[in-house]
């Protein structure tokens, strides 16, 4: 069986800014993007001779969702802004529904904008490597 579905929290812990919790909407598409080596995919990567030409780079991870903004209390937007905006990378988790639990070093990345009628930020992490399965 394959279990998709929510995402239930994103934790974070910064050395200046503490630690939170963010929550994202609710049927909602969240993308991991679990970084490390990859492939370049161009028809073209190849010699005269016929034979390829093998392009590996490396890549960050990353994850991108929509979550919910309390603008009065919270204020997760002006968390991120300045975790964005902050030289030290947070220590972040990401549960899924599913039992799924990812983590890594990353920071906020991307523009940060709160939409005020539907209070949700378009988020954007980038991680230092790659993103690690933790349980």
């Amino acid at each position: 069986m394959f279990t998709g579905g929510d995402i239930l929290e994103i934790t974070y812990n910064h050395e200046v800014e503490g630690s939170g919790t963010l929550f994202c909407k609710s049927g909602e598409d969240g993308t991991l993007d679990m970084g490390g080596f990859r492939t370049d995919d161009d028809a073209a990567s190849l010699a005269s001779n016929g034979k390829m030409i093998n392009k590996i780079n490396r890549v960050l991870g990353s994850f991108e969702a929509t979550i919910a903004w309390d603008m009065t209390d919270i204020d997760e937007l002006d968390k991120l802004r300045k975790m964005a905006a902050s030289p030290f990378l947070a220590d972040w988790t990401i549960s899924s529904i599913s039992g799924a639990i990812w983590g890594g070093k990353g920071k906020p990345v991307g523009d940060l904008k709160g939409n005020t009628n539907t209070a949700l930020i378009s988020l954007k992490l980038a991680f230092e490597g790659e993103v690690k399965r933790i349980a």
